[in-house]
């Protein structure tokens, strides 16, 4: 990684401002799930020990600018003081700010000694954050010495406490999660181990068009499924029934199918289905073999087990593994099959760096019970895709060079 890491700070005595991704699912005061949370402890728990001063900032939802209070990060600051507590048995040290920014923000962030932590409230409750706004970015740099940003899945938004603030602090960081992220995705693009086999699925080619475009100048193989398959299919000429097809990006998927070939890019999709005569749980289903035209009514909603021994050979073989999109409609049983064999396949591979991007496919692996056998599972859904995609990441682009 050629940006500052945490590593490389002074923190002792340094009110050290953390941007985290705290966007945690929460209902009725309660936390649904805390991995995000638990994701930045390392971080967390590296400036305490290095006797920083530490100051978390985070948005949670979309309050549109405006003062929420079922928004509030204050349950995130109960269940941080928790998580910190098993780790340093010093749960008092963790305050809660009632605003971001401000006199009451300046003063808490003053008063912070060494191994405590300030947890700041929601940022968006200000629509100055989303717009990138100088002023604001610089209320939030005047509250800290040094600046580390630990949230992936916000980096690639132009946010003021994501790009603006870099501009006000002497020294910008990656976090452990942010160095983690760059460099297990980073290796993917810039030196895989061969052969790299990079699976793609998701219901849709539009979301996808540009990763595609870039990994087929990356990978050695590309394994197709979910929805986005029947409009490559409809693009060689088969007849796909019900199924989702984007009409309008048909010429997309031919392009791609040229520049695999051209490239010398194995590019393989689907050759059996589970076919269903309506989206649902009690769907009629059959499996369906070959390349002739699917019968009229019915529609795909997973990948067959031809299609999944094809993909496991290719898989077998790998060193680099690159999943992003599940298979099929893996929310509901009759249409799991695929996706969760696909996950088994991928874990069962230990000679291989597997990697697990997207918020559908990281749900998936959970969903299958391998995500502890997974190398890494990224925590940034669109970032993930945006950094596959080639583009630069304004979060990233904005620390400081090592």
């Amino acid at each position: 990684m050629k940006k500052l890491s945490i590593r490389d700070l002074d923190l002792a005595d340094k009110r050290v401002l953390i941007r985290v991704d705290f966007n945690v699912p929460l209902k009725d005061g309660v936390i649904g799930d805390d991995t995000r949370i638990r994701e930045t402890l390392p971080t967390i728990e590296y400036a305490l020990r290095h006797k920083a001063k530490v100051i978390l900032c985070s948005h949670l939802g979309r309050p549109k600018g405006k003062s929420v209070e079922s928004m509030s990060l204050r349950p995130v600051a109960t269940r941080l003081r928790v998580l910190l507590d098993q780790a340093f048995n010093e749960s008092e040290n963790v305050a809660f700010s009632p605003d971001c920014v401000g006199e009451v923000a300046k003063e808490m962030a003053r008063e912070l000694e060494s191994g405590q932590t300030l947890l700041l409230e929601n940022l968006r409750f200000h629509p100055q954050e989303e717009a990138n706004d100088p002023r604001f970015a610089k209320q939030l740099a005047e509250l800290c010495d040094v600046y580390v940003n630990d949230a992936f899945g916000s980096a690639h938004r132009a946010h003021a406490s994501t790009e603006g603030v870099t501009h006000f602090v002497p020294q910008s960081a990656a976090g452990l999660l942010m160095e983690k992220e760059l460099n297990f995705l980073g290796k993917v693009l810039a030196a895989p181990d061969r052969p790299f086999v990079a699976i793609i699925g998701g219901s849709k080619i539009s979301g996808k068009i540009d990763v595609i475009d870039n990994l087929l100048e990356k990978a050695d193989t590309l394994l197709i499924g979910g929805g986005m398959a029947y409009t490559f299919l409809n693009a060689l000429g088969q007849g796909t029934g019900k199924s989702l097809v984007e009409a309008d990006k048909i010429g997309v998927a031919t392009a791609a199918l040229e520049k695999a070939k051209a490239r010398g890019v194995k590019l393989l999709l689907p050759i059996d289905h589970v076919l269903a005569n309506k989206f649902a749980a009690d769907a009629k289903t059959q499996v369906f073999n070959g390349k002739g035209t699917f019968p009229d009514e019915m529609m795909a909603l997973d990948i067959g087990p031809a299609t999944v021994d094809l993909f496991a050979r290719e898989i077998a073989d790998a060193h680099t593994i690159l999943w992003n999109g599940p298979m099929g409609v893996f929310e509901l049983a009759p249409f799991a099959h695929g996706t969760n064999a696909i996950a088994e396949l991928v874990a069962a591979n230990r000679d291989a760096t597997s990697i697990v991007g997207g918020g559908d496919s990281v749900a998936a692996a959970h969903q299958a019970g391998v995500a502890d056998r997974i190398t890494h599972i990224s925590t940034g859904g669109g970032a993930s895709l945006e950094f596959l995609e080639g583009k630069t990441l304004p979060g990233v682009a904005a620390l400081t060079d090592h």
